[in-house]
């Protein structure tokens, strides 16, 4: 089925992420697997190419596009390479949204350049060791002591922790319960207190750096609340509807192109004398697979289209996010089946897919709590 949300510019940009990962990612990877960490210089050449900061406005040094069509084809082509690492899409559809929405005209001046040059990288600490999808939750404190914030806390899993430069911190500053007394205060590199743990070792995105952060009696200045104090909870809430369309996007990508892969795989493979494609199992497993990512492919399309007319809400993006994971998931699991012992073997795309993208249906808000969002809005 033809795609119609994309015109030449599109695919314009489509060649010119091709050609970036092509020159500043693929040859570098499997080292920044074994690092477990990528490269600043990745970061300062995304810059250059004006792969950052696509939405934020020209004056802070961003494209100045809100066209989210151009964050679907980074997505995408960076999930056909299996380079989820470089997490551009972090940094641009999840991060960037609060800078240049809730930032004050100073804030946006100190911050954005570098945001937008790949100088300055980016993470947001929401998830803590006893909170993870339930913000209600957080246990991180920020004290009000008059010229500046005192924070106390850690977080866990926080990607490109170790890397980050800004780190945006979900805390509370109200000894409110549950969702109320939650602001968001910006932590930059160097702040006295504010200790990164260990480089978490994961089963999949080897190359992207996720750490614990530890804050102990930082003094955060109070020109660094980033939004309203004591909206955090709103804010995140406002945000999460486009974090969990990024992730639906990668999620679709990813299975449309495992698909694809295993398909040329079961030509090629022999078993019993002929192609594994000549047996009926098989045709029916690739039909089966092929008509869930055509229906998931529509439906997402048409979120990303309604997002970028600014219409599209937070139980759509839920079913996106759910739906396209889970069936990321699925698809991994039976194109690795498909290829049988191969598929076992790192050096096959779908023994890396199948780790990469378990994280999927965790992060951004696990599937549970999609559906728990989507039962609500269809029965209070």
């Amino acid at each position: 089925m033809q795609r119609r949300i994309f015109d030449a510019d599109h695919e314009a940009f489509r060649d010119t992420v091709r050609t970036f990962l092509a020159k500043e990612v693929l040859p570098h990877y499997e080292q920044w697997e074994k690092d477990g960490i990528t490269s600043r210089d990745a970061w300062r050449a995304a810059g250059r190419q004006g792969l950052l900061g696509l939405a934020v406005p020209e004056e802070y040094g961003g494209g100045g596009n809100t066209d989210f069509r151009y964050a679907a084809v980074l997505a995408e082509e960076f999930t056909r390479a299996g380079a989820p690492g470089l997490a551009l899409g972090l940094h641009n559809d999840i991060i960037g949204p609060y800078l240049v929405n809730l930032g004050t005209e100073e804030q946006k001046r100190r911050w954005l350049p570098g945001f937008c040059s790949g100088e300055t990288i980016t993470a947001i600490a929401m998830t803590e060791p006893g909170a993870g999808s339930d913000l209600q939750g957080i246990r991180t404190t920020a004290e009000d002591r008059g010229d500046h914030w005192l924070l106390n806390g850690s977080k866990t899993f926080i990607s490109n922790g170790i890397l980050a430069d800004l780190v945006i911190v979900v805390a509370r500053t109200s000894p409110e319960g549950g969702a109320h007394g939650l602001s968001l205060l910006v932590v930059e590199r160097g702040a006295e207190g504010f200790e990164r743990g260990r480089n978490l070792d994961k089963i999949g995105q080897k190359a992207q750096d996720t750490a614990e952060l530890f804050f102990h009696d930082v003094r955060v200045p109070k020109e660094n609340l980033l939004g309203e104090l004591g909206g955090g909870f709103v804010h995140l809430m406002n945000h999460l509807a486009q974090e969990r369309l990024a992730i639906a996007m990668a999620g679709i990508a990813a299975a449309e192109h495992l698909l694809e892969i295993t398909t040329a795989y079961v030509k090629e493979r022999e078993a019993f004398g002929r192609p594994l494609s000549k047996l009926q199992h098989i045709r029916f497993e690739i039909a089966e697979m092929a008509t869930e990512c055509a229906v998931t492919r529509t439906f997402v399309d048409r979120c990303i289209t309604d997002h970028s007319d600014g219409q599209l809400d937070h139980v759509h993006a839920s079913m996106a996010k759910w739906w396209a994971t889970e069936l990321q998931k699925r698809v991994a699991d039976r194109c690795l089946q498909l290829h049988g012992g191969y598929g076992y073997m790192t050096e096959y795309r779908v023994a890396r897919a199948f780790t990469d993208g378990r994280i999927q249906t965790i992060y951004g808000g696990t599937t549970e709590i999609m559906k728990e969002i989507i039962g609500r809005s269809l029965l209070g």
